[in-house]
């Protein structure tokens, strides 16, 4: 599961997310992250596991005020803007996107970080990262 965290300038600089893998032996993944100390920081992280591990990990968050939010969708191609070029599947540091037999491109969103290398290689601008 991938959650988007924000953090208030009260708890930025805090071992939350280190507090939190240690209570939980949860191993998170950090994808992104947005650090700064006088404004909110926002972070995105991969939580592999589901269920009761879930909800304590969030809960943990929750409880030291960091702001959770499930993030369901990560990246949209607006196909009728697409152009089949294939110039976003060669930057993809992850591999996370690929071209299908009939040139059309497919996202995995499980590999993809969010980078934002496809949106700016992407010569019609048919690529976008969402919230």
């Amino acid at each position: 599961m991938r959650l988007k965290l924000v953090y208030n300038a009260r708890n930025t600089g805090k071992p939350i997310l280190s507090d939190v893998i240690l209570k939980t032996q949860v191993p998170i993944n950090i994808l992104e992250a947005k650090v700064g100390a006088a404004a909110n920081s926002e972070m995105v992280i991969d939580v592999p596991v589901s269920d009761r591990q879930l909800e304590e990990v969030i809960s943990l968050l929750r409880k030291a005020e960091v702001e959770v939010a499930e993030q369901r969708r990560i990246i949209h191609v607006d196909y009728d803007e697409c152009v089949s070029c294939g110039a976003c599947v060669s930057p993809c540091p992850v591999s996370a996107i690929t071209q299908k037999p009939d040139w059309s491109i497919e996202i995995d969103e499980k590999l993809c970080v969010r980078c934002g290398v496809c949106v700016n290689a992407c010569p019609t601008r048919a690529i976008h990262l969402e919230d």
